[in-house]
């Protein structure tokens, strides 16, 4: 997994609308990036929502925001519509983004031990340093844990 003092790993992908991201555009402002399991699922949910409703605080600290899961462009868009979300959320089906960033790990839930997305968010500073990984992610509060550091 990115830790602190890493640098923003060079990417390219595709986000709810069929736009290709890539990293080099986001630097220049600091960066939330987030990932989250699925889209639509309900801690996820919470998660995303709790960044939408706290957005103009985020913008006005200087962040901007990049959601990213697993699922497909039609998933996001789904999500993204349906709560009109603010902010770009990345469709990494081939898991590029989420290997590079480390959070493809074993997870282990009511015994059962399975691959997947870690629910991890990482802060860039505005050169694409890593300056913070919150891993205990809390999603009902995931603005303020952003905000704190």
């Amino acid at each position: 997994m990115l830790k602190v003092g890493d640098k923003l790993p060079e990417f390219e992908g595709t986000n709810q609308d069929g736009e290709t991201i890539t990293s080099s555009k986001l630097l220049g402002k600091k960066l939330v990036v987030f990932f989250y399991p699925q889209a639509n699922t309900p801690t996820c949910t919470v998660e995303a929502c709790n960044l939408s409703d706290n957005y103009s605080k985020l913008k006005k600290a200087g962040f901007q925001l990049l959601g990213v899961s697993g699922d497909g462009v039609k998933k996001q868009k789904n999500f993204h519509s349906k709560f009109a979300f603010p902010y770009d959320l990345l469709a990494d089906e081939n898991h590029d983004v989420i290997e590079k960033f480390g959070v493809w790990q074993e997870k282990k839930t009511f015994g059962k031990t399975y691959m997947g997305i870690v629910r991890t968010t990482f802060i860039f500073d505005e050169n694409g340093v890593c300056t913070r990984v919150i891993e205990k992610v809390t999603s009902k509060t995931a603005a303020e844990q952003i905000l704190e550091g």
